[in-house]
């Protein structure tokens, strides 16, 4: 089923709206992708103006930021522990911007969105004392 991003039929009131025109190719969207722990698969599509995206499907590493020594290395995802967007995508171990990831060096926040970059960028969570 394709996604449309443009205007509804609808008045926030409820009311209709009759649209003067069709539907146009430029305000199609597509499905959410949603990533999950596993081996690494990524596909790049087309934007428009001829960029282009890298999404991620799975992902198994990421690139984890220490505040205090302010090095980054790459280290294995292990688990997804929470989600502040949805519970549901912790159950479903779902990677987003935000969620936070047990990693082989500790809790980490995504600061990156897999789908969009294709990466998963975190940085380290300080236990608050």
């Amino acid at each position: 089923m394709t996604v449309w991003h443009g205007r509804s039929g609808k008045k926030h009131t409820g009311g209709q709206i009759i649209i003067a025109r069709k539907k146009r190719k430029y305000e199609l969207g597509r499905q959410p992708i949603h990533v999950k722990i596993g081996k690494e698969h990524k596909f790049s599509l087309r934007t428009k103006g001829g960029g282009e995206k890298i999404r991620a499907m799975s992902v198994e590493f990421a690139n984890v930021l220490d505040p205090s020594t302010k090095k980054v290395q790459k280290t294995k995802i292990l688990d997804v522990l929470e989600n502040p967007a949805n519970p549901q995508l912790v159950r479903s171990k779902i990677i987003t911007k935000g969620a936070i990831i047990k990693t082989e060096v500790g809790k980490a926040r995504i600061t990156s969105r897999p789908t969009q970059h294709g990466i998963v960028n975190a940085i380290i969570v300080e236990e608050k004392k």
